[in-house]
């Protein structure tokens, strides 16, 4: 891709503590509010601009709007308290700490959004409209004939911001996952409070890139049911595409849960529609059937086959995501988590690690550079 279009989003990943004190504050000293627009956002933007002021300007005037209506909206949303500082509302205080305490002890079921703050849901509302303002950029600029490279890193951006979106679940997902260590999920906490107050996370800019190069990849695979053979098809292909992707595959892929959840993202049906297929098929002695006979044999209309659309991959994530919380609410076989849970919590993992290296290699240079001066 034209660096000029590059969507490489640079953040500083931070602990929360770092710029909060639970007892005394300086507002002055914290970074709040939703980012708007990124750096490369921004010059898509005025390139997009640029291009119809020459080829259609009536275009021009929706186009501004629609730009403008999306700062007035984040405008409107920053009004609302922090999340990264301490709040007086009108049920009583609120602090980073004590929010964070209250996403990690909660063991509430099913949709928590009364549950969660303002500013988190709204922000959300954000991220939709920022979402769809983007699509249809999208369509504008393949219409309009613009640079194909232009065309193609607003598409990325898109894309990023579905991720983005997904991030939110995984985070909510994970948090409450007690088979994680406690740090783990105050880290995984304090991830999810940056999110809720820039909409806007390095971890995910960085990890949507591989999610979105496996999902082309699940969609020009045509697994054989049965046999379940595509599984080592997307794994030869994993090995080509990013270093993460193929590491957490030849460590994870052996779990029975991260197997599972694969095999749900890579065939688009549930554990319990694979379980029964295979079973249906070894009744009948049927190695193996192609995509288009799934629903015959299942007995219902079954969608397999699905394209490289954003809301495509964001509602089979959806259906994924809310068979593994019922599996796990009512301590029924089958994967618990989805594909992305797993991935997002590996890299995470990762992370972790690399920082902590760094840290106590840096401590030892530090002791090592006492002792000789």
């Amino acid at each position: 891709m034209n660096t000029q279009y590059s969507t490489n989003e640079e953040f500083t990943s931070v602990d929360i503590n770092e710029f909060f004190d639970p007892n005394e504050q300086s507002p002055q000293s914290i970074d709040t509010g939703i980012v708007v627009f990124t750096e490369p956002q921004r010059l898509l933007i005025k390139t997009i601009r640029q291009s119809l002021s020459e080829s259609n300007e009536k275009q021009l005037e929706p186009f501004n709007k629609r730009v403008e209506d999306l700062k007035k909206l984040a405008s409107a949303i920053a009004a609302f308290p922090s999340l990264l500082e301490r709040a007086n509302l009108t049920g009583g205080t609120r602090t980073p700490t004590s929010l964070i305490d209250s996403l990690i002890n909660s063991n509430r079921e099913g949709d928590t959004t009364l549950q969660l703050p303002s500013k988190a849901t709204l922000g959300k509302g954000f991220l939709v409209a920022k979402l769809h303002t983007f699509s249809s950029l999208e369509k504008l600029c393949r219409e309009e004939n613009l640079d194909q490279k232009l065309i193609s890193a607003v598409h990325d951006e898109t894309i990023s911001m579905m991720f983005l979106l997904l991030s939110e679940d995984v985070y909510l997902n994970l948090i409450r996952d007690t088979s994680l260590s406690m740090n783990e999920r105050r880290q995984l906490a304090i991830s999810l409070l940056l999110l809720w107050e820039h909409r806007a996370d390095q971890n995910i800019a960085d990890i949507s890139p591989v999610l979105q190069s496996v999902w082309k990849a699940r969609t020009r695979l045509a697994p054989a049911f049965g046999t379940m053979m595509g599984t080592s098809e997307l794994i030869m292909i994993s090995f080509q595409l990013d270093e993460q992707w193929s590491v957490f595959i030849k460590t994870k892929l052996g779990d029975p849960g991260v197997n599972q959840a694969m095999e749900e993202f890579l065939f688009g049906i549930s554990y319990e529609q694979i379980t029964k297929l295979k079973n249906i098929l070894r009744e009948k002695g049927i190695a193996a059937i192609g995509r288009d006979e799934v629903s015959a044999f299942l007995g219902a209309d079954v969608k397999t086959n699905v394209s490289e659309d954003y809301r495509d991959f964001f509602q089979q994530y959806s259906l994924r995501r809310d068979n593994a919380r019922a599996r796990k609410r009512l301590n029924l076989p089958g994967p618990h988590k989805t594909l992305e849970d797993y991935f997002i919590s590996f890299v995470m993992e990762k992370n972790r690690e690399k920082q902590e290296n760094d840290t106590v290699a840096q401590e030892k240079n530090q002791e090592e550079a006492v002792v000789t001066a």
